[in-house]
């Protein structure tokens, strides 16, 4: 028999064939009543994968509500009951999707980070490729990144190819040079770790108080290019700024940071290990260029302001000064950190 109803694209005739019951049966016209040649179709779903070409509209829907209702084996189940995901632990929400705790998404803020900066970018994906999460380029810089881009498409690391001003919002600025990952954080290593592996000349930098992201960035490009490879500092966190690793330029990947239980406690291991510590001042100390430098020290440098506090300098083994006219207070401590480890390097290494 026939039935017809209305739906979107008007009027749609349904056809209804007998149940597994009669299959064994041979069919009849269902007009005339008189049997046919033919064995009965067989019932949607069976004997032949999905729908034929000549399927009406709406047996497709009627055969979706009746695989809803559990009648199909064979029915796929995009994701657990309700009561499974209670029973797992995890909350919903009214939407039916689960709850995200903030505390996982605090803690993940706290072991990641945001790296931009074609450089840095680079020098990163050759140093550890493994440490990144997540990546976005504008479509200009993609051709100097086949290899990164191959790399993440093959380890299914998510990338994404997008304009300018998406940019700025991934990379939170403007000058993200067209393109900024998001990688796991270093931690650092202790000094004990550090002492394990050092040679028999090793310089040391020891940074107080310099926080300033432009300038932690300048110091790693001065320590790598004179080979320093070591930096004590009071938090590692601080060198995997994305603004400290853009301006290092690819030197943040040769320098590791260094972390004792407290700043000071960090500079007594070292003197310890045999180290002489060295400490700056604009108006005391032996004038740099007449001062014969440690074959294995600890430089410390300071805030520009401030300097070095009190308690470093007085336990100090020495200290030098960078002299100049006297025009300015004094340098800049990414410029004063260059200077020093330049002289460092000609003495030790040249």
């Amino acid at each position: 028999m026939n039935d017809e109803f209305k739906g979107k694209s008007g009027k749609v005739k349904v056809m209804y064939v007998r149940g597994d019951d009669d299959s064994e049966k041979r069919s009849q016209n269902p007009r005339t009543g008189k049997g046919g040649g033919r064995p009965a179709a067989p019932s949607r779903g069976e004997g032949r994968r999905g729908p034929r070409r000549d399927d009406k509209p709406g047996a497709g829907r009627e055969r979706s509500r009746n695989d809803d209702r559990g009648d199909n084996p064979w029915r796929t189940v995009s994701r657990p009951p309700r009561e499974e995901v209670v029973e797992a632990g995890e909350q919903m929400g009214a939407n039916g999707r689960p709850i995200v705790d903030p505390e996982v998404i605090r803690r993940q803020r706290a072991e990641e980070t945001r790296v931009y900066g074609e450089n840095a970018c680079q020098a990163l994906f050759l140093s550890r490729p493994d440490c990144i999460v997540r990546a976005w380029f504008v479509q200009s810089v993609t051709p100097r990144f086949k290899e990164a881009l191959r790399w993440m498409a093959a380890n299914r690391k998510a990338y994404h190819v997008v304009d300018d001003a998406e940019l700025v919002k991934a990379s939170g600025t403007e000058h993200h040079g067209g393109v900024c990952f998001i990688i796991k954080k270093r931690r650092g290593i202790t000094v004990q770790s550090w002492l394990s592996k050092a040679g028999e000349e090793d310089c040391v930098l020891a940074l107080e108080n310099v926080a300033n992201p432009h300038n932690l960035g300048g110091i790693m490009r001065s320590c790598a290019h004179f080979g320093v490879k070591g930096l004590l500092v009071e938090d590692a966190a601080m060198l995997e700024s994305g603004a400290a690793v853009r301006t290092a330029e690819g030197g943040a990947e040769h320098v590791e940071a260094i972390s004792g239980e407290t700043f000071e406690d960090g500079l007594e291991q070292f003197r310890k290990a045999g180290y002489a510590i060295v400490t700056t001042s604009s108006h005391k100390g032996t004038p740099l260029f007449k001062a014969e430098l440690p074959k294995k020290m600890v430089l410390v440098l300071g805030q520009e302001r401030e300097g070095v506090s009190d308690a470093t300098f007085e336990n100090a083994d020495m200290s030098v000064a960078i002299t100049g006219t006297g025009n300015v207070e004094s340098l800049n401590v990414s410029v004063a950190t260059g200077v020093l480890l330049s002289e460092w390097w000609r003495q030790n290494k040249a």
